[in-house]
C-alpha cells in the first residue's frame, strides 16, 4: 500500500484515494484486511509520553552549584566530627530539596488529555455491512459513516456529504462552523482550508457524511500536535537563568576565596584542621542558604495573589516570567474575542442599522446612525429580523450566568439580533408556525422555511449571491415593492465585508394558502429581497483596554489565528494592535505566506507584524521560536488543541479556563479562570511586583553574606580568632531570611510599575548600581562586626564567646535596619508609606525576640556558642545600625534623583513624538 501521499490526501480525487488505500466505499475493508492493517499501523491511539521517575525528580533538586558546596561542607564537618554543624547544614539542604520537589508542577498531561479525546465509538463499513466498533480499532482505509453530533474518530477523506458542517475551532481557531466538500483542494493549503478532510476530535454540528480513514493515532493532525508538544523544548525562565548565572559566579568566588584563605592560614602556620573549619565557615557565610527557600516562598505568595485576580499558576517560576514578558502572542477566537458570533450591522429598506451588545447575551438595541431605533417605521427591517429568527434551526439558552447556542453559531447570532429588537422565539414560532423547510445545502447556499401565516410566507437566508440571483424586487421601509438594484446591494455588501463582517442575505415570498410543502423550484425566482445582516465574532471590551495597558507597558501584542486574514485584521484594528500597516490598515500575514519564508525572513516579519491569519499549529510554534531567537520573552495565550505546542514552547503559556480544551490547559503554565485577556494585564502587574520584591530580597541578603565573608577573610589576614563561628553564621542566614527577608514578599507594588518597559532578558539580577550598594553595605557590615568584636576583646576585655555574640548581633540588627532601606530600591520610606507593610515590623520584633533567646537562654548559649552581653553592647550595635541607615538613605536619594531625571527626559521625548 503506497503511503507517500499521505500528507496530501486533500489534493487527491476520491477515486485515487480508494486506489491508494485499496478499498471501496461501498464494501469497506474486509475483517481480515482490517486486522492486518491494525498489526501494521497499530491502534488508533496517541502514544503516551513516559513520565520521569519521581525519585529522579527529587534527586535533581540537589543538582545546583550552591547545593554542591553545602553538601561538601556537610561531609567535611562530619569528617571533623562537628556533628551539630553538619546536621544544621544538611537540614538546610534537605528542606530546600523537599520544597522544590513539592512545587514541581510542570506535569506534562497534555498527551493524556489528547488520548482521552479519542476514546469514542465509530460506525464503519466492513465486509459490506455497517457496524459499530471501538474507534481505537480504526485503521487507514476504513470507511466511516458520520452524522450530526459525532466527533471525527480519525482523519477522514470525505467521499460523500450532505450539508456537512464541522466545528474546527479547537483545531484551527475558526470561529464559524466549516462547510465541508468532497472536492480536492491544492496541496499547499493550510489545515483550515482542507474542506474535503475531517480531522480527529473535531465535531460535526450539522449534516451527514461518509469518508475513508486516511490517518490514525500519531499520524492524525491531533497526533502531530502531540508530537510537537512532546518535542517542545523545556525552556528556562529568565529568573532561573539569572539565578543559575549568579550561582556559578558565586561558586567560583567561594572556591577561590576558600582555597585562598586556607592557603594563607597554612602559610601562617595554622593547623590544617582549623583552616578546614575556617574554609567551611567562609563557604557557609558566603552562600545565601535562605535564597532558594525564600525564592520558592515568595513565588508561592505571588501565586496566591494572582489567584485572586483569576489567574491560576501551574508552575511557580511563571509568576516571575510574566513580569519579564515583552511579547504576548494571542489566539483570536475566545481570547481576544467573545467566541460568540454577533450581528453588528443590518441593511434593510435602503437604511443601515447598528446593533449594540456583544455575544449571545440578548441585551442591546437596533439603532440608526442618529441613535433612533425606528423599528416600527421600517417594515423591511422587521421582516429581515423575523426571517433571521424563523428561518433558523438553532436555540438560545441560558446556563447559569452564560448564554449559549444549541446549533450553528451563525444562526445563534441571528436569533439574538431579533431578540434585541423585541421579538421572542416562542411568540414568532407560534404566530408563524413552520410547515416545511429546505435545509441548507452547500450546493444551493441557502435555507428556506414555509410558515402558516396570513398571507402564507416563505422566508429565506443564505449567501448574498444565492439570494440576489432569485430576487426581482425589494421591500422598502414603507412596505412598498420596488425593482431591485443588485449592484447597489453588492456595494453595500463590500462595505460590510471590508469591516470583517460575514454577510448573509434575506428574502421572502408570498405563496398560496394551499401550499404545505416547498422545494427548490418554489424559491427559484421572483423573491422579495428583505435585507442584509453582517456579523462577526467581536472583540472583548475588556481586552481592548488590557491590550492598551500592555502596549503602554512596553509589551508587544500579536494576534495569531486560524481565521481569515480580513476578519483577523479588522478585529486587530478594533482592539488597537500596533504593527505594520499599508494604506492605514494593519497587514495580516497568512499561513501560506509564512510557508514561503526562511528563518531569517520570518524573524523580520515576526518582529514588525501584529496579525497572522490562517496559521497552522506548526506555524504558531515556528513563530514563537522565531521571536525567542531574537531574545524575546514570549507569552502565548490560547484555548484550542491547536494552541498546545506553542503554549508549551512559549516562555509562559496561558490557557483559557472556561472555553479552553484540556490539552491547552495542561500544556500551559497559567490558566485564566474567567477567559479574560484583561486578567493577563493584572497577572503581568503582579509578576513585576513579585520580581521587584525578589530583587529587594537579593539586594538585602547578599551584603550579609559578603560581610560575613569579609569578616572571616579579615580575621585570617590579621591572624585573629574568627569573630563569628559557622553555626552562628547559619543562624544569621536562615533566621533572618525567614523572619526578616520574607517580609519583603508582602511589600505592595510601587507606583508606576506598569509605566516602565519590560526588563531586558539579559539584564542581571544585580545591576552595576545594586552591586555598588552591595559592596557598600557589605563593607559597612564587616567594619561594624569586626570593629565591635575587636573593641569588645581588646578594649573591654570580653571573652571570645561574648565578643562573637556581639558580632553576631551586629549582623542581625544591621540586617533589620537595612531591611527598612530595602522596602524600595530607590524611594525613601515616606514616599512608600511607613506603615504600608506592617509585616516588616512584625518580623523585626520576632527576630529581636529570638536573638535575645540565643543570647540569654543557657541551652542556646551551648548550642550556638553565645554568651549574655551588656546593655552598652546593645547600644553600640544600635548606633552602628543608625549609621548604616543614614548612609544607605543618602545613597538612595542620590540614585533616585538621577533616575527621576532620566525618566523625565524619556517621558518628555515620548510626549514630543
Amino acid at each position: 500500500m503506497r503511503q507517500s501521499k499521505r500528507d496530501n490526501w486533500h489534493s487527491l480525487e476520491t477515486v485515487e484515494v480508494e486506489k491508494l488505500l485499496n478499498v471501496t466505499t461501498e464494501n469497506g475493508l474486509s475483517s481480515t484486511e482490517a486486522e492486518e492493517r491494525k498489526a501494521q499501523f497499530g491502534l488508533n491511539i496517541l502514544t503516551p509520553r513516559q513520565q520521569q521517575n519521581p525519585f529522579i525528580r527529587f534527586l535533581l533538586q540537589f543538582n545546583q552549584p550552591l547545593i554542591y558546596i553545602l553538601l561538601i561542607a556537610t561531609v567535611v564537618t562530619l569528617f571533623l566530627q562537628e556533628y551539630l554543624d553538619a546536621l544544621v547544614i544538611f537540614a538546610v539542604v534537605f528542606v530546600n530539596a523537599v520544597i522544590g520537589f513539592i512545587q514541581e508542577s510542570k506535569a506534562l498531561k497534555a498527551i493524556d488529555a489528547l488520548s482521552k479525546s479519542m476514546a469514542l465509538n465509530a460506525q464503519v463499513i466492513r465486509d459490506g455491512r455497517k457496524r459499530n466498533i471501538d474507534a481505537r480499532e480504526l485503521v487507514p482505509g476504513d470507511v466511516v459513516v458520520l452524522q450530526s453530533g459525532d466527533k471525527f474518530p480519525a482523519d477522514v477523506r470525505l467521499t460523500q456529504q450532505r450539508d456537512l458542517k464541522v466545528d474546527e475551532s479547537a483545531l484551527t481557531g475558526e470561529s464559524v462552523a466549516v462547510e465541508k466538500s468532497t472536492k480536492p483542494v491544492p496541496a499547499d493549503v493550510v489545515i483550515g482550508d482542507r474542506f474535503c478532510l475531517g480531522f480527529s476530535s473535531t465535531v460535526i454540528t450539522y449534516g451527514q457524511g461518509k469518508g475513508i480513514v486516511v490517518a490514525t493515532g500519531d499520524n492524525t493532525e491531533v497526533g502531530k500536535i502531540q508530537q510537537s508538544i512532546a518535542g517542545a523544548e523545556e525552556l528556562q525562565t529568565p529568573l532561573t537563568i539569572k539565578i543559575k548565572k549568579f550561582s556559578h559566579m558565586l561558586l567560583r568566588v567561594i572556591i577561590v576565596l576558600s582555597l585562598g584563605v586556607f592557603a594563607v592560614g597554612i602559610l601562617r602556620g595554622e593547623s590544617p584542621v582549623d583552616m578546614f573549619m575556617v574554609a567551611v565557615a567562609l563557604a557557609v557565610g558566603t552562600i545565601p542558604e535562605g535564597l532558594p527557600v525564600a525564592v520558592t516562598i515568595m513565588l508561592a505568595l505571588g501565586v496566591s495573589k494572582m489567584a485572586k485576580r483569576r489567574a491560576i499558576i501551574r508552575k511557580l517560576v511563571a509568576v516571575e516570567t510574566l513580569g519579564s514578558t515583552n511579547v504576548i502572542c494571542s489566539d483570536k477566537t475566545g481570547t481576544l474575542t467573545e467566541n460568540q458570533m454577533t450581528v453588528q450591522e443590518i441593511y434593510a429598506g435602503d437604511t443601515s442599522y447598528a446593533v449594540s451588545g456583544l455575544g449571545y447575551r440578548p441585551e442591546g438595541e437596533v439603532q440608526q446612525e442618529d441613535g433612533s431605533v425606528g423599528l416600527d417605521d421600517n417594515e423591511s427591517l422587521q421582516l429581515c429580523l423575523k426571517a433571521g429568527l424563523l428561518c433558523n434551526d438553532s436555540r438560545l439558552k441560558q446556563v447559569e450566568e452564560r448564554w449559549e447556542i444549541e446549533g450553528d453559531p451563525t444562526e445563534g447570532a441571528l436569533l439574538v439580533s431579533a431578540i434585541k429588537a423585541g421579538y421572542t422565539e416562542d411568540e414568532l414560532n407560534k404566530k408563524y408556525k413552520r410547515l416545511d423547510s429546505i435545509p441548507f445545502e452547500s450546493e444551493y447556499q441557502y435555507m428556506a422555511t414555509l410558515h402558516a401565516s396570513k398571507p402564507r410566507l416563505i422566508f429565506m437566508k443564505g449567501s448574498v449571491e444565492a439570494i440576489l440571483d432569485r430576487c426581482s424586487q425589494y421591500k422598502t421601509a414603507a412596505g412598498e415593492f420596488k425593482k431591485i438594484d443588485k449592484q447597489k446591494i453588492h456595494n453595500q455588501v463590500d462595505e460590510m465585508a471590508a469591516k470583517g463582517l460575514r454577510v448573509l442575505a434575506f428574502a421572502m415570498a408570498e405563496v398560496p394558502d394551499a401550499l404545505i410543502n416547498i422545494n427548490h423550484e418554489d424559491v427559484s425566482a421572483d423573491l422579495i429581497f428583505l435585507g442584509l445582516q453582517g456579523m462577526i465574532d467581536p472583540p472583548r471590551a475588556e481586552a481592548i483596554e488590557a491590550v492598551k495597558l500592555c502596549q503602554e507597558a512596553g509589551i508587544d501584542v500579536k494576534m495569531i489565528t486560524g481565521d481569515h486574514a480580513v476578519t483577523a485584521a479588522t478585529i486587530a484594528g478594533q482592539i488597537g494592535l500596533k504593527g505594520r500597516r499599508e494604506n492605514g490598515q494593519l497587514v495580516a500575514i497568512t499561513g501560506r505566506e509564512l510557508q514561503a519564508l526562511d528563518d531569517e525572513e520570518l524573524a523580520k516579519v515576526a518582529e514588525n507584524t501584529a496579525v497572522f491569519a490562517r496559521v497552522a499549529p506548526d506555524q504558531k510554534l515556528r513563530l514563537v521560536k522565531s521571536l525567542q531567537t531574537q531574545g524575546k520573552i514570549v507569552a502565548m495565550t490560547g484555548d484550542g488543541v491547536n494552541d498546545g505546542p506553542a503554549l508549551k514552547q512559549a516562555n509562559i503559556g496561558i490557557a483559557m479556563g472556561i472555553t479552553g480544551t484540556e490539552v491547552a490547559k495542561d500544556a500551559a503554565d497559567m490558566v485564566l479562570t474567567d477567559d479574560n485577556f484583561a486578567s493577563i494585564e493584572g497577572a503581568v502587574e503582579e509578576g513585576r511586583g513579585v520580581y521587584d520584591n525578589l530583587t529587594k530580597f537579593i539586594v538585602w541578603t547578599i551584603p550579609t553574606n559578603l560581610g560575613e565573608g569579609l569578616v572571616i577573610i579579615a580575621a585570617v589576614i590579621l591572624g585573629t580568632q574568627l569573630p563569628i563561628q559557622p553555626v552562628q553564621i547559619l543562624w544569621i542566614n536562615m533566621s533572618t531570611a525567614v523572619l526578616l527577608g520574607l517580609m519583603l514578599a508582602f511589600e505592595p507594588k510601587e507606583p508606576g510599575i506598569m509605566d516602565r518597559p519590560p526588563r531586558p532578558a539579559k539584564e542581571p539580577i544585580l545591576t552595576f548600581e545594586l552591586i555598588m550598594r552591595t559592596l557598600l553595605v557589605g563593607t559597612l557590615l564587616m567594619i561594624a562586626a569586626f570593629g565591635l568584636y575587636l573593641y569588645e576583646r581588646r578594649v573591654l576585655g570580653a571573652t571570645v564567646s561574648e565578643a562573637q555574640t556581639v558580632a553576631t548581633t551586629v549582623f542581625v540588627v544591621l540586617e533589620a535596619v537595612y531591611l527598612l532601606n530595602c522596602r524600595s530600591l530607590l524611594r525613601p520610606m515616606h514616599q512608600i508609606g511607613f506603615f504600608s507593610n506592617m509585616w516588616v515590623y512584625y518580623g523585626i520584633v520576632a527576630m529581636m525576640f529570638f536573638q535575645a533567646l540565643i543570647i540569654y537562654l543557657p541551652i542556646m548559649n551551648k548550642l550556638f556558642h553565645t554568651s549574655p552581653i551588656e546593655i552598652m553592647s546593645w547600644l553600640r550595635v544600635l548606633g552602628a545600625g543608625f549609621v548604616l541607615f543614614v548612609v544607605v538613605t543618602i545613597e538612595k536619594w542620590l540614585r533616585f534623583s538621577a533616575a527621576a531625571r532620566k525618566l523625565k527626559i524619556r517621558t518628555s521625548s515620548n510626549t514630543d513624538r
